[in-house]
C-alpha cells in the first residue's frame, strides 16, 4: 500500500492521541477529580472494571506511542520539514598536516559513544574524504587526516523531535522501554476487546416497549450505568408483562407525563461519589417540571456497595424528591441491593408484590452462584447470648487470607439467600458478633450452630475498611454488634498504634462480651481510649453525643491526618457523617469529601 498506508497508520495514530485523551478525560470524570485518578475503582462487569484499570497503567505509553507515530507520519509527508544540510567545504582550504592517528583526534575524544548515530567513513585517503558523524544533536565532518572539524551544523527542534520519536516509538531506547511497548500493544489489543464487549452489552439493554407510555399502568425508570441495574429492571419487566400487565420501561432521563399510571418503580444505581448514571442527570429537574396528574404509588431500589461511603446515595435522593410530590404515595419504604445480592432484590420483590397486588420473583438468570466459593469452617465457641447479642469464633479447615473487616458470607437455607457479617481476626480465627433477630435467618441460623461443629459460608474481601497501614492515628466509630472488626484490628494493633473507640450500645450488658478484652488491651496500650454511650440506660446518650463531646480534639486528630473508620448501621452512619461534617467545615474549614479524597475516611455500614 506504500504511501496509503503509511498515511493510514499516520491517520490511525492520530485518532488513537484522541482516544487516549477521551479515556482519560472519562475516567476523571468518574474518579470525580484528578487528584483521585488512580483511587479504587467501583467493581462492575469484568470488561468494564478491567478497561478503566488497565487504562490507567497504559495511558502514559499509548499516548507517547500515538504522539510518536503521528508525528513520524507528518514529517513522512514532509508538513514538518527536517533539516537538510547544504554547507559547502572549500577544497583549497583542506590541510594534509600534522597527520594525526584517529585515537589522535581531540573532537572524537570529546563525545561519548551514546552521542553517537551514525559515522561515515571516508572511502579513500584523500583530503576531499571525510568522516561525517550524525551526533545526538548536532552532525559534524571531521578531516580524515588532521582530524579539524571542518563543518558543525546543529540540529533543528523537529530533527531533533523526529530522532526522538524514533526511538520511542520503535523500542530502540533499551531493552526496557521495548518490553513496556511490548505489554501496552497487548493492552491496547484488550482494550479493543472489552470495548466491544461494552459496547454490546449497552446495545443489547436498548430499551423496547411493547406498550406506549400513554397505556402504560406501570413504569419502571431505570438509572443504570452501565447496564448491570437494567438487568434486573428487564426481569421485572417481562414478568409483569407475561402477566398481561401494561409496562412502560425508559431511563430515568426519559421520565415525562404517564395519563395511565398507576405504579411507578425506579430502579437506579450511583455513579462515582454519589452522582447520578449518566441516563439521570436531568430527572430531578424533569420531576419538578412535569407533575403527574392522578395519584400514583411508587417504590424506589436503589443499587451500589456498601464498599463506598456514597452507597446508594442517588437513590435516597430520588426518594426523597418522589415523597416531596403531592401526587405520590409510597408503596414500599426505600430499598437498597447491596453489590447486586439476589437475597436483597428479592426482598424488594416480596415487598412489593405484597402492596402492589402484583406477583413478582427473582428470576434464575439473576441468582449469583456464590455457592462454587463456599468453604467449611470449624465452630470453635460460641458465648452465651446477653442483651440478645453473642459471639461465634470460627477457625477455616486450610489456611485462609483474611484480615479484619472482610466480610463472611452464609447462606442459611443454602439458596440465594445471602447474609454478611464483619469478620474480627483474632489470635488467626475469625470472630463474628451477631445480634439475635427474631426469625432473623442468618442470625438463628448461627445461634444455632455448637462447638464442635462446622459450617460453610465464603470470605469476601473488603480491602477498602482494613486497618490502616503507617502509623496514622485511628478513629474507630461503631454501634452495637459494629464493634466486631475493630475488635480484630485492635487485637493485632502490635506496633500500638494510637486507636480511639466511639462506640455506642444499648444496655451496659449489651458491652459485657468486650468488656476484659478491651480493658486488657488498654493495659497493653493497642487501646489508647475507650468511650462507651448507652441509649436505654444512664445518661442515654448515643455515640454522636461523645463525638460532640470530643469534637476539639477529634479535629484535632483529624488535622494531623487520623484516619476515621465506621461501621454500625446506616442510620447511625447518616447521623455520624452529619455531624462530623459540621465539625471540620467549623475547625479545619474542609468537610469529608476532603477527607475521602485523602482516605481519611472508611465506612462499612449496614
Amino acid at each position: 500500500m506504500h504511501e496509503t498506508g503509511r498515511f493510514l497508520i499516520g491517520f490511525t495514530s492520530f485518532l488513537l492521541i484522541l482516544i487516549a485523551i477521551s479515556g482519560m478525560i472519562l475516567v476523571v470524570h468518574r474518579q470525580q477529580s484528578f487528584k483521585r485518578f488512580f483511587a479504587k475503582i467501583e467493581r462492575g462487569s469484568f470488561a468494564q472494571y478491567y478497561h478503566v484499570l488497565f487504562g490507567r497503567i497504559a495511558l502514559l505509553p499509548i499516548l507517547i506511542v500515538a504522539i510518536t507515530g503521528t508525528w513520524l507520519s507528518v514529517v513522512r509527508f514532509e508538513l514538518i520539514r527536517e533539516d537538510e544540510f547544504t554547507g559547502q567545504i572549500n577544497p583549497d582550504s583542506l590541510n594534509t598536516e600534522p597527520a594525526l592517528p584517529v585515537s589522535g583526534f581531540k573532537i572524537f575524544q570529546q563525545i561519548t559513544l551514546p552521542e553517537v548515530k551514525s559515522v561515515q567513513f571516508p572511502f579513500a585517503e584523500d583530503p576531499e574524504e571525510f568522516y561525517v558523524a550524525k551526533l545526538e544533536d548536532r552532525e559534524i565532518t571531521v578531516n580524515q587526516l588532521t582530524g579539524d572539524l571542518l563543518l558543525e551544523q546543529k540540529y533543528s527542534t523537529a530533527t531533533k523531535m523526529s530522532s526522538l520519536s524514533l526511538r520511542l516509538h520503535t523500542g530502540r531506547s533499551g531493552i526496557i522501554w521495548a518490553i513496556i511497548l511490548a505489554i501496552t500493544c497487548g493492552y491496547i489489543l484488550f482494550f479493543i476487546y472489552s470495548g466491544f464487549l461494552i459496547t454490546f452489552k449497552r446495545r443489547k439493554n436498548r430499551l423496547t416497549n411493547k406498550f406506549s407510555p400513554e397505556e402504560s399502568k406501570v413504569v419502571i425508570l431505570v438509572g443504570s450505568e452501565n447496564g448491570s441495574t437494567m438487568q434486573y429492571a428487564r426481569a421485572v419487566y417481562k414478568q409483569l408483562t407475561a402477566q398481561g400487565e401494561k409496562v412502560y420501561l425508559a431511563d430515568l432521563d426519559k421520565y415525562r407525563l404517564y395519563p395511565a399510571m398507576e405504579d411507578l418503580i425506579v430502579m437506579t444505581s450511583t455513579y462515582g461519589l454519589g452522582d447520578p448514571p449518566s441516563n439521570a442527570h436531568h430527572f430531578s429537574k424533569l420531576l419538578q417540571k412535569l407533575p403527574q396528574s392522578r395519584n400514583i404509588r411508587f417504590s424506589v431500589l436503589a443499587f451500589g456497595s456498601r464498599a463506598y461511603a456514597d452507597y446508594c446515595r442517588y437513590g435516597m435522593e430520588v426518594d426523597q424528591w418522589l415523597s416531596e410530590q403531592s401526587w405520590a404515595m409510597r408503596a414500599t419504604g426505600l430499598m437498597t441491593v447491596n453489590d447486586r445480592s439476589p437475597q436483597d432484590f428479592s426482598a424488594w420483590c416480596d415487598e412489593w408484590s405484597e402492596h402492589s397486588g402484583r406477583k413478582i420473583h427473582i428470576t434464575r438468570d439473576l441468582l449469583a452462584d456464590n455457592h462454587k466459593e463456599l468453604q467449611t469452617f470449624q465452630v470453635l465457641s460460641k458465648s452465651m447470648d446477653l442483651d440478645d447479642t453473642f459471639l461465634i469464633r470460627l477457625r477455616g479447615r486450610r489456611r485462609l487470607a483474611v484480615a479484619s473487616g472482610d466480610l463472611l458470607a452464609v447462606y442459611p437455607k443454602n439458596d440465594h439467600r445471602e447474609r454478611l457479617y464483619s469478620i474480627g481476626v483474632i489470635d488467626g480465627d475469625i470472630q463474628l458478633s451477631v445480634r439475635l433477630h427474631e426469625h432473623g435467618l442468618g442470625s438463628a441460623f448461627l445461634h444455632a450452630s455448637s462447638p464442635g461443629g462446622s459450617l460453610s459460608a465464603r470470605i469476601i474481601k473488603n480491602q477498602h475498611f482494613h486497618f490502616p497501614k503507617g502509623n496514622r492515628p485511628v478513629i474507630m466509630i461503631c454501634n452495637g454488634t459494629g464493634i466486631a472488626p475493630f475488635l480484630g484490628m485492635i487485637a493485632n494493633n502490635v506496633r500500638s498504634v494510637p486507636c480511639y473507640l466511639y462506640c455506642g450500645f444499648r444496655r451496659e450488658a449489651s458491652f459485657g462480651h468486650y468488656k476484659e478484652f478491651l480493658s486488657n488491651r488498654l493495659a497493653t496500650g493497642q487501646l489508647s481510649e475507650q468511650h462507651l454511650a448507652f441509649s436505654r440506660e444512664g445518661t442515654h446518650q448515643y455515640v454522636t453525643h461523645l463525638l460532640n463531646r470530643d469534637e476539639e480534639q477529634i479535629a484535632s486528630l483529624v488535622s494531623t491526618e487520623a484516619v476515621l473508620m465506621i461501621c454500625g448501621s446506616l442510620s447511625m452512619q447518616a447521623d455520624v457523617l452529619a455531624l462530623l461534617e459540621a465539625i471540620f467545615v467549623a475547625r479545619l474549614g474542609y468537610g469529608l469529601d476532603a477527607l475521602k479524597e485523602r482516605g481519611q475516611l472508611l465506612t462499612d455500614c449496614y
